[in-house]
């Protein structure tokens, strides 16, 4: 089994949060693989570019945080890649309109369910919804 980290983690390690300590000791005690997907980063990149348009970080802050990323990634996480498979089942997530998913959400749990690891998150509506289908969940704050 393995620590799946979706954006919400990721962002909270970049950046300061008020779940960041938690977080960080989260991912430290962690005792299972921890695994990024690719959709992840390219939402990570997507919330530190938002963060440069509001004015909350420089361009040259966000370079260099997206930059300890990478390094960060490469050397403690395995990659996961996204799958058509991962589409179609996530398409179907998002017409359970009782669970509220969004795309990109309903895409980390599809990704989940298909590769058997744990989501972590801090989204609690994202926790729920992936809790519903069947899929680990943990919330480090």
């Amino acid at each position: 089994m393995s620590l799946y980290l979706d954006a919400s983690v990721v962002v909270a390690t970049l950046v300061e949060e008020a779940a960041s300590a938690e977080v960080a000791d989260y991912i430290r005690s962690a005792r299972e693989p921890l695994v990024i997907g690719d959709f992840t980063t390219a939402e990570l990149a997507s919330a530190i570019s938002r963060l440069v348009r509001t004015g909350h970080l420089t361009e040259q802050a966000a370079t260099k945080r997206l930059g300890e990323f990478d390094t960060w990634r490469a050397a403690k996480t395995d990659d996961l890649d996204l799958r058509s498979v991962d589409v179609r089942l996530a398409n179907s997530f998002v017409r359970r309109f009782d669970l509220g998913l969004r795309a990109p959400d309903a895409l980390h749990v599809a990704t989940c369910r298909r590769a058997d690891h744990t989501l972590v998150t801090l989204d609690r509506r994202l926790a729920a919804a992936a809790d519903a289908l069947g899929v680990r969940v943990e919330c480090p704050a």
